[in-house]
């Protein structure tokens, strides 16, 4: 029997992979670069194995065309690249999240995601409490990740008293969250470990109305997702979760729709809540921006697009090449942005990115990819599955996962940029693919 599929070994990869792609820091901070990528070297290398032994299962000509169509552009952006380099590496670390997030929509189902996403979540949010716990009450002070990043010379910075706060892994602020303070658990950043609590908000409180699953621990998971929530204190996941809590409704009232008519009256009730919602937060920006705890100027982010869009406006049509995250060491990233002193290494907006990296060819081809899947994930969370042909069966509580998931990471593209890297990247690519083809690995199709 071939190892993946052997339920434990299945269960205990899928965790791995999601555990580095949702806490990537976390890895590089304990291993180093090194380690970190002989480890995803390794899932990288089993992801193919995996891809060759189930060939039968998936066809290269059976993926979305918007996916092959970014991805090739991506790659042929190295023709005219300023930084060839660079767009050497980044090209890497995408084909390799797309070839993983490609086996794993190959391998497992949607309810094998759903409680490995579970088994990644809590080991996450727990070691995190654990480590802020631990910050808090032996070491009683900020400290630094064990392995320093690359470029970043922590003892000259000690001697030098000059330690941006942005550096620390954790800011020991466990015990000051009510008075301004933020956590940041072994991810060692508050907005990551926001987007993993929110993680948790929609997995735990899916896995409530899943009969496999012990509701009482999903209802203590489900509070700490929500305590990590608030501990974070994010703007973008606490509009993010709005935003999730708003299409799930939307998905509930579609799915008791019982006539084509009552489903139209239901969509445009939808679209113009949305609608409202919109010109509200636009009237209101500054109130809500104080109510969020966000300045004016969206905590530096409106200084950080000018300069990347002043950039883009140079090469609007393809753009200066792609790289995703960007690179130190190559210019202009190495003198681009600096904020209270920590060079930063993405636009803080993935539209944005993409329009810098790609130009608006690749605004098109990606808007198509995003807005593809979104349609295709929201259609299997309302679409009724069929058990034979003829006879709708019962809907799904797994069902509802790809596009609320989907949805928080569209939320959180406005104001960040890990759409294009590590798990937003590989969960796009997931669910576009899974949301395409066939599911084999729902239908138990054995491995040749």
């Amino acid at each position: 029997m071939p190892l993946i599929d052997r339920p434990r070994a299945r269960a205990f990869f899928l965790a791995l992979v999601l555990c580095v792609l949702l806490a990537g820091d976390a890895w590089r901070y304990t291993i180093g670069w090194w380690g970190y990528g002989v480890l995803v070297g390794l899932i990288g290398a089993a992801s193919v194995w995996m891809l060759v032994a189930q060939r039968s299962r998936w066809r290269f000509m059976n993926l979305p065309n918007p996916l092959v169509a970014f991805l090739a552009l991506a790659t042929l952006s190295i023709l005219w690249s300023f930084y060839p380099g660079a767009t050497a590496i980044g090209l890497a670390a995408t084909w390799l999240t797309a070839i993983v997030a490609l086996a794993l929509a190959v391998t497992y189902s949607w309810p094998e995601i759903l409680r490995g996403l579970a088994s990644a979540l809590r080991v996450i949010l727990g070691l995190s409490f654990v480590f802020e716990l631990y910050v808090a009450l032996i070491v009683r002070g900020p400290i630094l990740p064990l392995v320093p990043s690359p470029g970043i010379d922590y003892a000259e910075l000690v001697t030098r008293d000059k330690i941006p706060l942005m550096l620390y892994w954790s800011r020991n602020e466990l015990f000051e969250v009510f008075d301004g303070g933020r956590i940041q658990g072994i991810v060692g950043n508050s907005v990551l470990l926001a987007f993993v609590a929110l993680m948790g908000v929609i997995v735990f409180a899916l896995r409530l109305f899943d009969h496999e699953s012990k509701r009482r621990w999903n209802i203590v998971w489900l509070v700490v997702s929500g305590i990590a929530l608030l501990f974070t204190r994010s703007a973008t996941i606490t509009v993010a979760l709005v935003a999730v809590v708003v299409v799930a409704l939307a998905i509930l009232l579609v799915r008791r729709a019982r006539t084509p008519r009552e489903r139209a009256v239901t969509y445009g009730a939808f679209a113009a809540v949305i609608a409202i919602g919109v010109a509200l937060a636009l009237v209101f920006q500054r109130t809500l921006f104080s109510l969020l705890g966000k300045s004016e100027d969206l905590t530096g982010r409106l200084e950080i697009w000018d300069k990347v869009l002043t950039l883009a406006g140079q090469r609007p049509v393809a753009g200066w090449g792609w790289v995703s995250h960007w690179i130190p060491g190559f210019a202009p990233f190495d003198d681009l942005v600096f904020r209270n002193g920590v060079r930063q290494l993405h636009a803080h907006d993935a539209w944005i990115d993409i329009f810098f990296q790609l130009g608006i060819i690749g605004l098109v081809v990606f808007g198509a990819l995003a807005l593809s899947t979104l349609a295709r994930s929201f259609a299997l969370a309302v679409d009724h599955p069929q058990s034979s042909p003829g006879a709708p069966g019962q809907y799904r509580v797994h069902e509802l996962l790809p596009v609320l998931v989907l949805v928080g990471l569209l939320v959180q593209s406005i104001a960040e940029s890990r759409l294009l890297v590590e798990f937003g990247f590989a969960w796009l690519v997931l669910t576009a693919v899974k949301t395409k083809i066939p599911d084999a690995a729902a239908q138990g199709v054995p491995l040749r």
